[in-house]
């Protein structure tokens, strides 16, 4: 379903815990499925490899100190109505966590050919 999300939109970002969960599940495919179920234009979920947050607890992908817990981020271009409309709902869903909203342009919008 084309969405003509070219022009000024909104880039949501997300940053959760590999660790966190919702209803038993993984927090971040939780988020995905909301928003897929929502037809939200698309959303990507990247693995950093150390960082911390509001607690200051540093989680880190060093061979000597694997943790399980790596910090993501999830994001997502929308219109910012869409957006305002979804932040309720992850707002039930996130325990801790970080969302910021910032304004994009979108030049290019369109499935791959493969």
């Amino acid at each position: 379903m084309p969405h003509g999300l070219t022009g000024e939109r909104t880039l949501m970002r997300i940053f959760i815990g590999e660790a966190d969960k919702h209803e038993g599940r993984p927090l971040y495919e939780a988020i995905l499925e909301h928003l897929r179920r929502g037809g939200y234009a698309g959303a990507t979920v990247v693995r950093g490899v150390a960082g911390f947050g509001a607690s200051s607890v540093v989680h880190t992908a060093k061979v000597l100190r694997l943790s399980l817990d790596l910090p993501l981020i999830i994001e997502v271009v929308e219109t910012e109505e869409r957006i305002q409309t979804v932040l309720p709902e992850l707002d039930r869903m996130i325990g801790g966590g970080l969302i910021t909203l910032e304004r994009v342009r979108v030049i290019t919008y369109r499935p791959g050919t493969a």
